[in-house]
C-alpha cells in the first residue's frame, strides 16, 4: 500500500513574530493606506498633527514645514517639546518609546493631551519605519537632544547636544523608496492645501511651509526653526484669527453670498449630568450663496471626515428644524405650504462643523466617518440654539435664508415631476436605452465599457472598430448642457443628457443607485482640441456633480488618442506627445504628413546598383509624420488599435484626490463669475498645452 500524502506541519515553528516596526515595513498600506503618493503624503500628515495636536491643547502657536532636498521632510513645532527621560515601562527615553514603538504617545489616557487628532499612537512609529532616516530634535527644561534613527531602529541612543532656551521639537525624516516605489516626489500645492485648512480650524496658529528642495543652504546641526535660511524660496505663511469664519469665506470667495452675516458659534457642551471629560467641543460656520450645490465639510479632532458622521447628523437634523420653525412663526412659510426638507435647507449651504472629542470613535481605518454618538446630540442642542438665535438677531438674514430654502423646495418639485416623467420604470430596468447607443453584447457591467464620443463621425469609426462584445458607444452631438448651475428639470429636458443617464442605468437623484451601473468604464472621448477639451469639462462636471459615487468608484476614464502616427520606411509608430514624437524621429529627415518612398519603389529605375542604395538607406531614415487633430480621422483599424484595444490603449482614471479644491474649480470654470475665472486662466495659462 502507498505511503499517505504527508500533510504540511503546522506548530508554534510556523507562527511568526514580527519585531519591533518590522510589521510596518511587511505591510505598510495597513497603517498608511497606500504606497502611492497619497500615502507618501500621509507621512508628512502624520508629523504635522503631532505638532497640531501641541496646538490644539495651547501648547504651541507656530510650526514650520520644509521640504529639503534629497527628500527630507522637517516639521518644527514651539510646543512642550517630547519628553526624553527614561520611560519606566520600556525602560528607554521616552522619545525613543514614541518613535520605535506602536500605540506609545501622549493619547492613551493621563494628561498629555484632552484633544487630539492621533487615535491609534502609531503616527511617528510608522513615518520612522517607512523612512531610510528620522531625526527627531528636542528642546526642553534648558536642553536640547537629538536621536536618529534608520528604518524604524535607532542609531544610539538619545543625546544632549548643548543647552537650550526654546522649547519645541524639530522631525526631519527622508521617505524609504524601496516602499514608495512610484517615487519620492512631493506636491507642494498639495501640502500648502492642507495646511492651509489645518491653520483655520486652529485659531491662532502660524503654520510656515517652505520649498527648499533646490536650496543650497547649509541645514545646521541645532537649531529649532531655521526659516531664516529659505527666504528665497517659494513658501506661504498661514494665520487666522477667525477660525471656521475665515474658512467659510474662503470657500466662498468665488460666490455670491445670499445673505451678509456668516452665522458662527463655539461652545464647548457637557450632557444634562455629565462629568467636563464627557464634554465635546462644538464649532460651526454657515454662510448660503446663489447656488444650487451645498458644500457641507465635517472634521472631527480637526481630521477631515469624507463620509460625515454622526455631527453632521445631528447638524442638518437642527438645520432642517430650526428654519422650518422659524419660517412659520415669522410667516415667510405660509400655511399652505409644505415643510422644507434637508434636500431644500441644503441648497447653496457652505457650511463648516467641526467636533473636538476627547476618546473618539472612527468607522474604518481612515477616519473617513465619525461614530462618536455624543457627538449628534452636541451639535444638535448648541446648533439649534445658536442658529435660532441667528436668525431672530438678523431678520433680513433669516428672510434670504428661508426664501432660498422655499425656491429650493418648489424647484425640487418640478424637477421630480420632470424625473417621474423622463425616467420611466422600463427605462430604468434597460429596456428603453436610446437608440443612438450601440450597445455591447455582455450583461456583466464588471467587463462592459462605453465610450463616450464626440460627433457622429468619431461614432462610426468607433462603432466598427470596437469589440462587441464588451465595448458599447454612445455618440454625442455637439456640446451637452453646462449642469454647473442648472436644476434636474432643465438637465432632464436636454437629448443628450438624458440618452447618458439612462445609457449609464443608474438613474438621478434622490432614486441614484450605483449598483444598477451597467459599466464598470466609462471612457470619454474628444478630439485633442479645444472644443474636445471644452466637451470633456462639460461632462466631468456633470460626473462630479450628480454622479459622483461614479467618480469616486474608479468607473470614470479619460481617453488618449495619439497626436501623431509616424512611418519609417516600413515601421509605423503612434506617439502621444511631442516629446516622445521628437524622441522617436532624433534627427531623421522629416515629411510632413506625407508618404515614405517604399522601399520597392527606391529600387526601381535605371540608376546604378550603388547609387540605389545609397537612396534606399536615405529613404530609411525618413519620416513621415501625420497629425491626428481628432478621433473622426481615424479608420475604424486606426481607433481600435490606438484608442480602443484594452493591450495598446491608454487611459487616464479620474480620481478625487481633494473633493473641496475639485468642487472649487468646477465653480470658476463653468459657474458665473467671470473675473474669478479670468483671474484662474491667467494663473494657470502657463501649465496649459496649447494646440496652435
Amino acid at each position: 500500500m502507498a505511503d499517505k500524502e504527508k500533510k504540511p506541519s503546522y506548530s508554534a515553528q510556523d507562527i511568526t513574530v514580527l519585531e519591533g516596526l518590522e510589521a510596518v515595513r511587511r505591510r505598510p498600506g495597513m497603517y498608511i493606506g497606500t504606497t502611492g503618493p497619497d500615502g507618501l503624503h500621509h507621512l508628512v500628515w502624520e508629523i504635522f498633527d503631532n505638532s497640531r495636536d501641541e496646538a490644539m491643547g495651547g501648547f504651541a502657536d507656530d510650526i514650520e514645514v520644509i521640504a529639503l532636498p534629497g527628500g527630507i521632510i522637517r516639521v518644527a513645532d514651539n510646543g512642550r517639546g517630547i519628553p526624553v527621560d527614561v520611560h519606566k515601562q520600556t525602560k528607554v527615553s521616552a522619545l525613543e518609546t514614541i518613535m520605535t514603538t506602536l500605540h506609545a504617545g501622549g493619547k492613551f489616557g493621563g494628561e498629555g493631551y484632552k484633544v487630539s487628532g492621533g487615535l491609534h499612537g502609531v503616527g511617528a512609529s510608522v513615518v520612522n519605519a517607512l523612512s531610510t532616516y528620522l531625526r527627531a530634535e528636542v528642546h526642553r527644561e534648558g536642553g536640547a537632544y537629538m536621536q536618529e534613527y534608520a528604518k524604524g531602529k535607532k542609531k544610539a541612543a538619545v543625546k544632549k547636544i548643548g543647552s537650550s532656551k526654546l522649547h519645541g521639537t524639530a522631525t526631519s525624516f527622508a521617505a524609504d523608496a524601496e516602499i514608495f516605489t512610484a517615487g519620492i516626489e512631493y506636491d507642494f500645492d498639495k501640502i500648502v492645501s492642507h495646511l492651509r485648512e489645518q491653520a483655520y480650524l486652529v485659531k491662532g496658529l502660524r503654520i510656515t511651509i517652505i520649498d527648499a528642495r533646490k536650496s543650497t543652504a547649509k541645514i545646521p546641526n541645532e537649531g529649532l526653526f531655521i526659516r531664516d535660511l529659505f527666504v528665497d524660496c517659494p513658501s506661504q505663511t498661514f494665520y487666522f484669527e477667525g477660525g471656521l469664519r475665515s474658512l467659510v469665506s474662503f470657500y466662498n470667495r468665488s460666490q455670491k453670498p445670499v445673505h451678509k452675516n456668516i452665522f458662527y458659534i463655539e461652545k464647548e457642551y457637557i450632557p444634562q449630568g455629565g462629568k467636563e471629560e464627557q464634554s465635546v467641543a462644538v464649532e460651526i460656520a454657515l454662510q448660503y450663496v446663489d447656488d444650487i450645490t451645498s458644500r457641507v465639510f465635517p472634521f472631527a479632532n480637526n481630521i477631515y471626515n469624507s463620509e460625515a458622521g454622526t455631527h453632521i447628523t445631528g447638524f442638518r437634523t437642527a438645520l432642517t428644524r430650526t428654519l422650518n420653525a422659524y419660517g412659520r412663526k415669522s410667516g415667510i412659510l405660509k400655511d399652505s405650504e409644505e415643510n422644507l426638507t434637508g434636500e431644500d435647507v441644503l441648497e447653496g449651504l457652505t457650511a463648516v462643523v467641526s467636533v473636538k472629542l476627547r476618546e473618539i470613535q472612527f468607522e474604518g481605518q481612515t477616519k473617513g466617518k465619525l461614530g462618536s454618538v455624543e457627538a449628534r446630540g452636541a451639535v444638535d442642542a448648541v446648533f439649534a440654539d445658536a442658529f435660532n438665535e441667528f436668525l431672530e438677531e438678523n431678520p433680513d438674514d433669516a428672510r434670504s435664508i428661508v426664501s432660498k430654502s422655499i425656491l429650493a423646495l418648489k424647484a425640487r418639485k418640478a424637477a421630480k415631476a420632470a424625473k417621474d416623467s423622463v425616467l420611466r420604470k422600463g427605462a430604468l430596468e434597460g429596456f428603453g436605452l436610446p437608440g443612438k447607443l450601440s450597445d455591447c453584447q455582455s450583461k456583466e457591467a464588471s467587463e462592459s465599457e462605453v465610450f463616450i464620443v464626440e460627433g457622429d463621425s468619431a461614432g462610426g469609426s468607433a462603432k466598427q472598430g470596437r469589440d462587441r462584445r464588451t465595448q458599447a458607444i454612445l455618440p454625442l452631438r455637439g456640446k451637452i448642457l453646462n449642469v454647473e448651475r442648472a436644476r434636474l428639470d432643465k438637465m432632464l429636458a436636454s437629448q443628450e443628457i438624458k440618452h447618458l443617464i439612462l445609457a449609464l442605468g443608474t438613474a438621478i437623484g434622490d432614486v441614484f443607485d450605483l449598483s444598477k451601473l451597467r459599466y464598470h468604464k466609462i471612457i470619454i472621448a474628444t478630439d485633442a482640441d479645444v472644443d474636445g477639451a471644452h466637451i470633456r469639462t462639460l461632462l466631468l462636471t456633470l460626473f462630479f456633480r450628480h454622479f459622483r459615487p461614479v467618480v469616486e468608484g474608479g468607473f470614470v476614464y479619460i481617453a488618449q488618442p495619439p497626436l501623431y502616427k509616424i512611418k519609417r520606411g516600413k515601421e509605423v509608430v503612434y506617439v502621444y506627445s511631442d516629446e516622445e514624437k521628437n524622441k522617436f524621429i532624433g534627427n531623421d529627415e522629416v515629411e510632413e504628413a506625407t508618404e515614405t518612398m517604399d522601399e520597392a519603389e527606391a529600387v526601381e529605375g535605371e540608376e546604378p546598383a550603388d547609387e540605389v542604395a545609397a537612396q534606399k538607406a536615405k529613404n530609411t531614415n525618413k519620416v513621415s509624420i501625420q497629425r491626428y487633430k481628432g478621433l473622426g480621422e481615424m479608420n475604424p483599424e486606426e481607433l481600435w488599435e490606438t484608442t480602443m484595444n484594452p493591450e495598446r490603449r491608454v487611459l487616464k482614471q479620474v480620481r478625487i484626490e481633494d473633493a473641496i479644491d475639485a468642487d472649487r474649480v468646477f465653480d470658476i470654470l463653468m459657474g458665473e463669475d467671470v473675473s474669478s475665472r479670468k483671474s484662474f486662466i491667467q494663473s494657470n495659462a502657463k501649465l496649459a498645452n496649447l494646440d496652435i
